[in-house]
């Protein structure tokens, strides 16, 4: 990680405190990153697959807005050439700290911006970032313009309705411990077809999309209702609907 960007945190925090949020992030279950955590655990094995299947075993891969790595650190694992980027130098820290191969590129980078020209990326993730931006447009023409050609975008974001507001803002708040009261603004969750028009006027087709959800009346789920806690037994799973949650990916065919 850049020197620059780092030194600030480095000259008033002390390395035990990036430990202890590296163990909080990847390990504790108190808190709302514990489900983001849980859902990589489903996702990351399919996406990987179709980088696999669509690009090879060595595609270079930014991931935008990278968060504690939780897919960059495994996909850095199969050979990939990783490149996180995210405006949280602490979460730039925890995910430097747990990076098993200290080969995954983390550097401090504003999605509006990304500090790359054009075509330098295979594959670009965009993974629950959509739903956090003002302007989700902006990020997948940026998205799209550091993208190659025959390149794939992944994006995982909220449908906006009642039911993904009761679920996702009301429920995440009311069933776990410490989620802070703006972790998701239900304004800025985004419809499916808005996601899409976006795709495509970016430059990009969209090729596949599938909804996932929590797995309920799984034991995880009543620990989950009973303790406010995610146990490490918490699952997610695919399903049809794209009422709530979506995930999916778009192939770069043309200039913007």
């Amino acid at each position: 990680m850049d020197s620059e960007i780092a030194r600030p945190d480095k000259e008033t925090v002390g390395p035990e405190l990036y430990e202890q949020l590296g163990k909080k992030w990847y390990e504790a279950g108190d808190d709302p990153i514990a489900l983001l955590r849980h859902q990589h655990q489903l996702t990351n094995p399919w996406m990987l697959a179709e980088i696999r299947k669509n690009i090879g075993y060595r595609a270079e891969i930014l991931d935008i807005g990278c968060g504690p790595g939780f897919f960059a650190n495994e996909a850095v694992k199969l050979g990939h050439k990783v490149t996180g980027i995210d405006i949280s130098t602490t979460q730039l820290r925890v995910a430097q700290l747990r990076d098993a191969t200290k080969s995954v590129r983390y550097i401090y980078g504003d999605a509006y911006a990304i500090p790359y020209p054009r075509e330098s990326f295979d594959v670009v993730m965009a993974m629950d970032l959509l739903e956090h931006v003002s302007d989700p447009q902006k990020v997948l023409f940026e998205a799209s313009r550091v993208l190659r050609p025959g390149g794939l975008m992944f994006f995982h974001t909220f449908n906006r309705n009642f039911l993904s507001y009761l679920l996702v803002v009301k429920g995440v708040q009311w069933f776990v411990k410490n989620t802070p009261a703006d972790l998701h603004v239900y304004q800025l969750f985004r419809k499916p077809e808005e996601v899409e028009e976006w795709i495509d006027n970016a430059g990009m087709d969209l090729k596949v999309t599938r909804g996932l959800a929590p797995v309920l009346w799984q034991a995880g789920w009543w620990q989950l209702l009973w303790n406010r806690v995610v146990p490490e037994s918490f699952q997610f799973r695919w399903t049809k609907s794209r009422l709530v949650s979506y995930i999916g990916y778009a192939k770069k065919l043309r200039e913007q």
